[in-house]
């Protein structure tokens, strides 16, 4: 059994192997792929059926309002949906889920990586006042390890941000679109609308904590989170049918029978505000689990960075082809020197 650092990670003893045992899960990486883009599909799908509901809607009230809606919708649809999933798509992501055949490539992945996020926190810190996502003094030890080639550095300052500032800062973006999520749905009274809001605000989240990081989760996991927003989305258009507070509902309106108006007005008002709080609630176990997936596999690549890694036969295949490519430049019959 490895020994493990202060950090509860384990230490440089650690082999490949050991890693693959441990961490190594056997996965579809292709079916993953496909997976995450049925589901954004599925959920911009869904996105875009509520859109075109209400537009429908304002279309019947009136025909100068729905061509307005309209253009409204399709603007809101790409800056809401399509620029948020392709800005999370593209981030970069560690490589941790590999054999020793591919440790090697994924290490010299993940070095870039590192490197391509301190270099972001660094720009983002610097060109905007008042952020307040970093701690000023650790993006300043970033910016000499990124500046001095100090992959150690970097990677102690990194680890740093991660477990101050960045997950206070995380923490903040999650609570202000919970309530933003509950905000919203108690004053709707649409389950269009409020599926649409969870969506949107869900993914928007999403966005923020992997700019925050500088990276994403791997597909994989992306698969799973993105799997939440759909179910998310599909429950709030749900909720409106549902009439969770039907009890509460009940008894407040036995006890207020004598006033005229009162029951109804009391069930709407409980029904909403159970409605908002379902909403962002779903929207926080989103926004953490996002952060446990970042959390986890930024330890994991740390631990796979640390591992001395034998030669493995794609190097071989690649110092053969070196060996080729030398040989063809050399006069036939010329001995190499030293030999």
């Amino acid at each position: 059994m490895s020994k493990k650092d202060k950090n509860g990670l384990p230490e440089q003893g650690m082999t490949i192997y050991e890693y693959e045992e441990k961490y190594v899960k056997r996965q579809n990486s292709k079916g993953a792929k496909l997976v995450l883009f049925i589901l954004a599909g599925l959920i911009g799908i869904f996105l875009a059926w509520c859109l075109f509901s209400i537009t429908m809607q304002l279309w019947q009230i009136h025909e100068y309002a729905g061509y307005a809606a309209t253009a409204i919708s399709v603007i809101l649809y790409i800056f809401l949906f399509i620029v948020p999933v392709v800005k999370i798509y593209k981030s970069d992501y560690f490589v941790t889920n590999v054999n020793s055949a591919h440790a090697g490539k994924a290490k010299r992945h993940n070095k870039k990586v590192r490197r391509n996020i301190a270099s972001k926190i660094v720009d983002f810190n610097n060109s905007v006042d008042g952020a307040g996502w970093y701690d000023d003094k650790l993006v300043g030890d970033l910016d000499v390890a990124l500046k001095s080639g100090d992959d150690e550095g970097l990677k102690e300052a990194l680890t740093a941000l991660y477990n101050g500032k960045v997950k206070k800062t995380a923490k903040d973006i999650i609570f202000k679109c919970s309530i933003k999520s509950a905000a919203y749905s108690a004053v709707s009274q649409s389950s269009r609308l409020d599926a649409a809001l969870v969506s949107v605000i869900n993914l928007q989240m999403i966005k923020d904590i992997v700019f925050l990081y500088g990276f994403r989760p791997s597909d994989a996991r992306l698969v799973k989170i993105f799997g939440a927003v759909l179910q998310n989305s599909l429950i709030s258009y749900g909720l409106g049918s549902i009439k969770l507070g039907n009890g509460i509902v009940k008894t407040m309106g036995d006890a207020a029978k004598g006033i005229p108006f009162l029951g109804s007005a009391i069930s709407a008002l409980v029904d909403s505000s159970i409605q908002g709080l379902a909403n962002g609630t779903m929207t926080a176990v989103i926004g953490f689990q996002t952060i446990r997936y970042l959390n986890k596999e930024y330890k994991l690549q740390n631990i796979l960075d640390g591992i001395e890694i034998a030669q493995t036969e794609e190097e071989l295949e690649e110092q053969c082809a070196r060996i080729e490519e030398e040989l063809k430049k050399r006069p036939k019959g010329a001995v190499p020197q030293g030999v």
